[in-house]
């Protein structure tokens, strides 16, 4: 273990010097970043992250080797009051410890290799992407034929390395889009109905904008890019210029090289909602702008964001639902919204037999007891397991809807971004000098940032 970080930090190192730093990553959800995003497993430096919120439960599992515990790192800091409760629930019943670390958002990967080096490291951690698997496969079980295995429904969501060990295992899936609030949109003269592709949308967004004071609401919330919010653009809304690109044949690892035919696209929508929102977009650099909110509170028609956020907006706004990123690609009217996930577990494999079969039954427990599985799936949205609760989002069936009506459903290949952190930042940097200003020069920054700095990223990486 001392040499793999040993290494990851003087690669850091090494791309610190060339390259801008480290930025947040999605999840965000990734949230959330959802983030998320990004990300949840790259290679990071091994310093400790003194912002990382670690909230530490006890929490027990049914039958498990005498002697085991639990320590799960934690993706999803917006799920992290629930995975306490849930932790302290099955140590309450089964007498096992649970410990959940929740890392701060846009600091998971950078956790994940500090906590490795401790003496107790995480038995349960995540590898969400094909990045991870290569920097992490020697440090996850193979789950293939265990217990948790046998209770998937699908294999859709999980990660394999190079010789088909099943190294990471999907606890939930996600979509993300753009969340709409119809009665806002009727409310200005319109319907859902004529959002339909890019010119629809545009035509909607900007009617919206333009009558924003005499409506009392405008066309987009917030596109802030800051730390907590970035991510859904570097890392969500840059899908879909990876997703075209693919040309349907789906990247099976990260390519060397990306040649940003579909750029244009992303720039079409990227521009509707800078300019076309409650900010200001030379006002978006500097953070402090709660996109969520001003959803919720009716400030904004549209929300960039993801199927983790239906929890928190459906109370406030019951009729939201989702639309794709409509960019004025040929043939997008037949556009679903992106489905996948960087969310898979990996159990420790150099814990100790009994951390590790202590592990096993609490995430078989998880995804099997009706109470439990209830809980995980409200705040993740969805788990594909055959016994977990159904999933109630309504963002997710929107999803399924598209889905049923024919529509392509657009795959995470932002999962493949070469060495996420410091690729995202430098994009973050280019995007605020064209929100200050936006000319074709300052374009052409935002374009080297999203296709050369991918080369580098990658060669930095693998060279």
């Amino acid at each position: 273990m001392k040499r793999k970080i040993v290494s990851a930090v003087l690669c850091a190192a090494m791309i610190s010097t060339m390259l801008a730093g480290c930025g947040s990553s999605s999840d965000n959800g990734g949230a959330s970043q959802p983030a998320t995003e990004d990300n949840s497993t790259s290679q990071a430096p091994a310093e400790e992250d003194s912002s990382e919120t670690q909230t530490e439960e006890e929490s027990a599992e049914a039958p498990t080797a005498s002697g085991g515990s639990v320590y799960w790192l934690n993706f999803k800091p917006e799920s992290d009051e629930v995975l306490q409760d849930v932790a302290a629930t099955y140590t309450e019943k089964t007498g096992v410890e649970v410990k959940v670390v929740t890392a701060a958002s846009g600091t998971y990967s950078t956790t994940l290799l500090s906590e490795m080096d401790k003496s107790a490291p995480p038995t349960l951690f995540i590898i969400g992407n094909q990045a991870g698997v290569k920097d992490w496969k020697d440090y996850a079980l193979d789950l293939k034929d265990t217990p948790i295995a046998n209770e998937l429904n699908t294999d859709a969501y999980n990660l394999y390395d190079e010789t088909g060990k099943l190294v990471s295992i999907g606890y939930c899936y996600e979509c993300y889009g753009i969340i709409v609030n119809p009665d806002l949109i009727e409310k200005a003269g319109h319907t859902m109905d004529e959002i339909k592709n890019f010119e629809g949308l545009k035509t909607v967004a900007e009617d919206i904008h333009a009558r924003a004071g005499e409506l009392g609401f405008d066309a987009f919330s917030s596109s802030g890019m800051d730390d907590s919010s970035s991510w859904r653009f570097t890392g969500h809304m840059a899908n879909l210029e990876y997703y075209y690109e693919q040309e349907g044949t789906p990247w099976k690892e990260c390519p060397p090289t990306i040649s940003g035919k579909y750029l244009d696209n992303f720039k079409n929508l990227y521009d509707l909602c800078i300019n076309n929102s409650l900010t200001d977009p030379k006002e978006l650099a500097t953070g402090g702008h709660d996109a969520e909110n001003e959803f919720k509170t009716g400030k904004a028609a549209f929300f960039v964001n993801g199927s983790w956020e239906y929890e928190a907006v459906k109370d406030d706004v019951p009729n939201a639902t989702m639309i794709p990123y409509y960019c004025g690609v040929e043939g997008e009217e037949k556009a679903g919204l992106n489905c996948g996930t960087e969310n898979c577990w990996a159990i420790n494999s150099k814990a100790s037999a009994e951390d590790q079969q202590a592990t096993m039954d609490f995430m078989v427990w998880c995804v099997t007891d009706p109470d439990a599985s209830r809980k995980l799936v409200d705040t993740f949205g969805v788990m594909p397991y055959k016994s977990a609760a159904e999933s109630t989002n309504g963002f997710l069936a929107a999803a399924d809807k598209y889905t049923a009506d024919g529509c392509y459903v657009m795959n995470w290949a932002t999962n493949f971004q070469p060495n996420v952190d410091s690729y995202r930042a430098t994009l973050v940097s280019a995007l605020n000098q064209y929100n200050a200003d936006q000319s074709d020069a300052n374009w052409e920054t935002v374009r080297t940032a999203f296709v050369d700095g991918w080369a580098a990223e990658y060669n930095a990486v693998n060279n």
